[in-house]
């Protein structure tokens, strides 16, 4: 079907009215998004809430505008619903089947809810915040703060992955690397001192500390990871950068030595000199 034969299913009296019905639809709908979020910035322990009900309104919006401004556009006769819906299939069928594949996928992203906006989550070899999920297309902040769009077809054939799964809290992982030969027992209650009481840990949910032995490069080395959870996902970084400083400055003192150090000391001096000392020497 040519733009003729479809516009004479057209009623262009009613445009002029379509237009002011699809153009105060996104006034609201933008000012709704806006309120929303500032609620979520005002009461925090229910920002992922308010979130999900920006999606969900968006979602219903654009439905209802399309709804709406189409059924005062077109003639809905018969004839009409035939040719429109044979000129979608063949525009779907020839040219289309990414943009249907990605309308499908952001359903059923707001159906299953796999992640919500506000959720961290790893997807299409990105990792970030989930800003927007609309009808086409899902809006991810990563931690550079570059905002990226996936279309939503690609969480179909996909798998990614949530670090919170709707939740304020998640799950941060820190490594630290000292030499074999050290005493691990006091690194670990060092690096436990310093997680615990850093100002964005979540103590409500176990903090879990574990040693293991692995082997890097041309020696083995001890690796003791610590899993906390912090008390929101936007201070992720922060807090495994809060912990580390505070727990590599106590390790420093306690003159525990990371793998390359242990290293450099026995080319120079021949033999590994640790030291004993009791105190953790984490500090605020």
């Amino acid at each position: 079907m040519d733009i003729q034969q479809f516009l004479q299913f057209v009623d262009l009296g009613r445009l002029p009215g379509a237009v002011a019905v699809l153009v105060a639809g996104v006034v609201i709908l933008r000012l709704l998004t806006r309120s929303l979020d500032d609620l979520g910035e005002r009461f925090t322990d229910r920002r992922l809430l308010f979130k999900k009900i920006s999606a969900f309104s968006r979602f219903l919006v654009y439905v209802v505008l399309i709804v709406v401004t189409g059924s005062r556009v077109l003639v809905l006769e018969k004839e009409a619903l035939i040719a429109i819906g044979g000129a979608l299939g063949l525009a779907i069928g020839f040219g289309l089947q990414g943009v249907a594949a990605s309308l499908l996928g952001g359903i059923v992203l707001l159906i299953d809810e796999p992640f919500q906006v506000g959720d961290r989550v790893r997807a299409a070899g990105y990792y970030g915040e989930i800003m927007e999920i609309g009808l086409l297309s899902t809006r991810l902040n990563t931690l550079d703060d570059n905002l990226v769009t996936i279309p939503n077809s690609k969480f179909l054939s996909e798998a990614s992955a949530s670090a919170n799964a709707g939740q304020l809290d998640c799950m941060v992982v820190i490594p630290f690397y000292i030499a074999a030969a050290e005493d691990f027992e006091r690194a670990r209650r060092i690096i436990t001192e310093a997680t615990v009481t850093s100002r964005y840990v979540y103590l409500e949910k176990p903090v879990v500390t574990l040693v293991a032995d692995e082997f890097m490069g041309e020696r083995f080395v001890t690796v003791v990871r610590v899993k906390a959870y912090v008390l929101d996902a936007r201070y992720e970084k922060a807090f495994a950068s809060d912990v580390t400083e505070r727990a590599k400055r106590a390790l420093r003192v306690a003159d525990i030595r990371t793998p390359d150090r242990a290293y450099r000391d026995l080319e120079v001096f021949g033999a590994e000199t640790p030291d004993q000392g009791g105190s953790t020497g984490v500090t605020g």
